[in-house]
C-alpha cells in the first residue's frame, strides 16, 4: 500500500510503498478514503511536537470502510463506512488523559496511507450526510472543539461566545457547534478577508472583528456587553487581552499556543472579575460520541478548504502550513 511518511525532522514527507498491515485480535483494517491534515502533522515535519519517534506515517484523521476484522471483532461488517476516533488509550478518567494517551500518527501509524489497523473501539459509523473528505474534516478538529466548549466550558444556549483564530479548523467548528447548541458567536482572525469569509459559511456566526484593528477588544465588547465564553488556541502576548473582553463570571478555555507562553496574566482581572481560565485538549471515546451526536443532530458540515490526492501529501502540507486556509486541508487516499 502507499503511505505519506515522515523519516526525520525538517525534511520532506515522501509517500513510498510498504507492506499492508493485517488487523490483529481485537483490530479491525480499514480501507482509508479520506484524511484530513492538521497543524500537529507540520510540527511534527518540523521537530516541534513532544517525544518525536520517526520514522512514521503521519495523520489522526480519516474516514474509510471496513476492510477486514482481527479475531474476536464483533459489531462491524466488511464494507461499512466509518470515521475514526483519532486517539489511542485515553485511559479511565474523563477529567483528564491518562498517561499512555496518543494521537493516531506519531508514534502509532496514521491516517495519510490507504490502510490503517486499529483498535475496533475507534471506529464509528460515518455520519451518513457526509462526504468521505467531510467526514475525515471532523474527527480531530471535532473533537477537540467539543470538549473545549462543552466539556470544560460548558457553553449553555443563549451565552456570548468568542472563537479566536476562525482561520483554523477547530476554531470553524468550535463556533460551529456553539451556534448550532443555541449560543451567540463571534470570532476573531487577523485576516479581513477570512473574517468576510467565515461570515459567509453556514457557521451560524453573529459577527466577527479583526484583531489588528485599533482597539479591537474596546469595539467588540462594547458591541456585544462582553463574552461569557473565550475559545482561544493563540495563547502569547493576546490572551490578556480576552481578559478584559471576557465578562464577569465569564470562563477562557484554551486548547493551544500558536503565539507562545502567556507572558503576563494580571491575578486582579481575574479575581475581581470571578473569571475561569481553563485548559483543554483532545478529548476521550465519550466526548467523541457526544461530538457526532451533535453533528448528526443538527446534520452539521465541517468545512473543506481544499482536496489533494494522498500523491501530493507533502504539496499539502505546504498548503497548510502557509496558512491561507479556511477550513480543512484533506487528502483522499
Amino acid at each position: 500500500m502507499r503511505a505519506l511518511q515522515q523519516d526525520t525532522p525538517h525534511q520532506p514527507a515522501v509517500v513510498r510503498e510498504i507492506p499492508t498491515p493485517q488487523p490483529a485480535a481485537g483490530e479491525v483494517l480499514v480501507k482509508l478514503r479520506a484524511a484530513a491534515l492538521n497543524h500537529r502533522d507540520v510540527w511534527i515535519q518540523k521537530g516541534q511536537y513532544a517525544g518525536i519517534k520517526l520514522p512514521c506515517t503521519l495523520g489522526a484523521d480519516g474516514s474509510g470502510e471496513v476492510a477486514a476484522l482481527g479475531a474476536g471483532v464483533e459489531g462491524w461488517a466488511v464494507g461499512a463506512p466509518v470515521i475514526l476516533y483519532p486517539g489511542l488509550e485515553w485511559g479511565d478518567s474523563q477529567q483528564a488523559q491518562g498517561r499512555s494517551f496518543r494521537v493516531l500518527g506519531m508514534p502509532d501509524p496514521g491516517t495519510f496511507a490507504e490502510y490503517l489497523a486499529l483498535p475496533a473501539r475507534c471506529l464509528r459509523p460515518k455520519p451518513a450526510h457526509l462526504s468521505w473528505e467531510q467526514a475525515a474534516a471532523l474527527p480531530l478538529a471535532g473533537l477537540t472543539a467539543y470538549r473545549a466548549a462543552f466539556v470544560r466550558a460548558q457553553v449553555q444556549p443563549g451565552e456570548r461566545v468568542l472563537v479566536t483564530g476562525v482561520g483554523g479548523g477547530v476554531a470553524q467548528i468550535a463556533a460551529q457547534l456553539c451556534a448550532a447548541r443555541g449560543a451567540q458567536v463571534w470570532v476573531t482572525s487577523g485576516d479581513e478577508e477570512k473574517i468576510t469569509r467565515a461570515l459567509a459559511l453556514p457557521l451560524g456566526l453573529r459577527g466577527g472583528i479583526s484583531y489588528k484593528q485599533a482597539n479591537w477588544g474596546r469595539t467588540l465588547t462594547q458591541s456585544t456587553g462582553g463574552f461569557d465564553v473565550i475559545i482561544d488556541s493563540a495563547g502569547g502576548e493576546a490572551f490578556g487581552a480576552l481578559l478584559d473582553i471576557a465578562a464577569p463570571g465569564g470562563r477562557i478555555v484554551f486548547y493551544g499556543a500558536t503565539l507562545g507562553n502567556i507572558p503576563q496574566l494580571p491575578p486582579a482581572k481575574v479575581f475581581w472579575k470571578q473569571l475561569s481560565i481553563l485548559g483543554s485538549s483532545m478529548g476521550s471515546e465519550q466526548d467523541f460520541d457526544a461530538m457526532l451526536a451533535l453533528v448528526n443532530e443538527q446534520q452539521l458540515v465541517p468545512i473543506v478548504d481544499k482536496v489533494f490526492p494522498l500523491a501530493e501529501g507533502e504539496a499539502a502540507l505546504r498548503y497548510l502550513e502557509a496558512g491561507q486556509q479556511l477550513g480543512k486541508v484533506v487528502l483522499t487516499c
